[in-house]
């Protein structure tokens, strides 16, 4: 397949890279004179995809290291990191947004880039790591060293169909495939078909050491990418199980398409709200959505603690034996999360089996015939059981009794969420949720297949 028209659309344009250039030399110029103006001992460094001419379009962000000598005070860096990235944003006129990873770094807004401004140590190999962000210096340095030719390409190609399939980005909120991890399958692999090709035979505990550190047996993962950079990493950590099958059979559909192109380019759809509300009724599932106010928080913490309440409350449903046939979490990431459950059953009986002790231990079934009464026990299989009314028969009376200050702890919910999920948490129509979630949620596997 020729590829030249797909690198057209997805590559920044000369003028693109120009401004990236010009925008990054000079913020990086005056944070050097910054440095050694006043004295503080920290060389200014280029890194991420720009550095390694791996950005699509339009993605382009600067990502600026400040590294300081390893026998720096902690708090000096980040003192004079943060000073220093405060300085910046003067100089350009734009404002800081303090985020945090190990420690603090800056994200700011300079003639319409992005750019974040980290401090890190200075370090030449992973046995020196003092901060998680010390390794970023040395990947840039070590996929500038290892892309061959025309490779960069071959990168950009496999971050477009990651992207465009849902399977591109490392945060939690995706689970996916980082940009690094891209560049190193791209080196081990040597093109984007290649790496496809490869991906179809994967097998759970996959394991790619480039540089032969012989120290996958360290991890579980679905995927292990050692870190050429450290032999204590893996790369593909982050990478959740099911975005690593999502892959495999995105690989799959696209060697035996005949649409290749289609794969590297959004779906277009023309979402109407009635259709997917009538696609929700031919299933005949019950649907239970409610609502609730979200914090302000970063969003890598955010997402996660989201994740775990929808799943702890699909958990103790199915206990309860209101059967969850699908449950998923949608988030505007500013005030509201809205979770969604579709229920194979969301309404039993008035009656439930309470299971007590096996027949052959006799003293717990004395205490378990005694505190039932004798003639309310039967035996089911070899446990001793008896009925009892159902305390909830509605799903929805249950979920009202859990999000309560008395019950919460039924369920394991992110910390950050509990009091405002309580106070917030309310019941809400199916057709008051966002339609691409919505859409999202009926045809789960739109975008693996073209």
């Amino acid at each position: 397949m020729d590829y030249e028209a797909i690198l057209k659309d997805i590559k920044p344009t000369i003028d693109e890279k120009q401004h990236i250039d010009d925008v990054s030399s000079r913020i990086m110029n005056f944070l050097q004179n910054a440095c050694d103006s006043r004295n503080i001992d920290a060389n200014v460094n280029l890194v991420g995809s720009v550095a390694k001419n791996t950005a699509l379009k339009g993605k382009s962000d600067i990502d600026i290291f400040i590294a300081f000598p390893l026998d720096t005070e902690k708090q000096y860096l980040k003192d004079k990191g943060l000073k220093l990235a405060h300085l910046c944003c003067t100089e350009f006129d734009s404002d800081a947004e303090h985020h945090y990873a190990s420690h603090p770094y800056v994200t700011t807004h300079i003639e319409d880039c992005e750019v974040d401004i980290v401090p890190c140590y200075q370090i030449e190999d992973g046995s020196q790591l003092k901060s998680a962000v010390d390794r970023t210096i040395l990947h840039t340095r070590y996929v500038k060293d290892e892309l061959g030719e025309n490779q960069d390409d071959e990168v950009l190609l496999l971050k477009r169909f990651m992207a465009m399939t849902g399977t591109y980005g490392s945060e939690f909120k995706v689970g996916g495939f980082a940009g690094y991890l891209c560049e190193l399958l791209i080196i081990n692999y040597g093109n984007f078909e290649n790496t496809l090709k490869a991906a179809m035979d994967w097998k759970f505990g996959e394991i790619i050491d480039l540089e032969g550190h012989g120290t996958s047996k360290q991890f579980k993962d679905p995927l292990i990418v050692i870190d050429p950079t450290d032999e204590k990493r893996n790369v593909a950590a982050a990478l959740r199980l099911d975005k690593m099958a999502e892959f495999i059979q995105s690989a799959r559909n696209f060697i035996f398409s005949d649409n290749k192109e289609d794969y590297f380019y959004p779906i277009e759809k023309n979402l109407n709200k009635q259709d997917i509300l009538n696609e929700f009724k031919k299933r005949n599932s019950d649907l239970i959505a409610f609502r609730f106010n979200i914090p302000d928080m970063p969003l890598d913490t955010l997402h996660p603690q989201l994740r775990k309440t929808c799943e702890s409350l699909e958990r103790k449903l199915n206990d309860k034996e209101f059967n969850v046939f699908k449950a998923d979490y949608w988030s505007d990431e500013i005030i509201n999360c809205v979770i969604l459950l579709e229920m194979a059953s969301s309404k039993l009986n008035d009656v439930e089996i309470n299971k007590g002790p096996k027949v052959f231990i006799n003293k717990a079934c004395e205490n378990f015939a005694k505190k039932y009464g004798r003639e309310n026990c039967y035996v089911q299989d070899d446990y001793l059981v008896h009925m009892q009314k159902r305390e909830f028969v509605s799903a929805t009376d249950f979920i009202s009794h859990i999000f309560t200050k008395e019950h919460i702890n039924l369920i394991k919910v992110g910390k950050n969420l509990r009091n405002i999920l309580i106070n917030t948490f309310e019941f809400i129509d199916v057709e008051d949720i966002d339609l691409e979630f919505l859409d999202d949620f009926l045809n789960p596997g739109q975008y693996i297949v073209r």
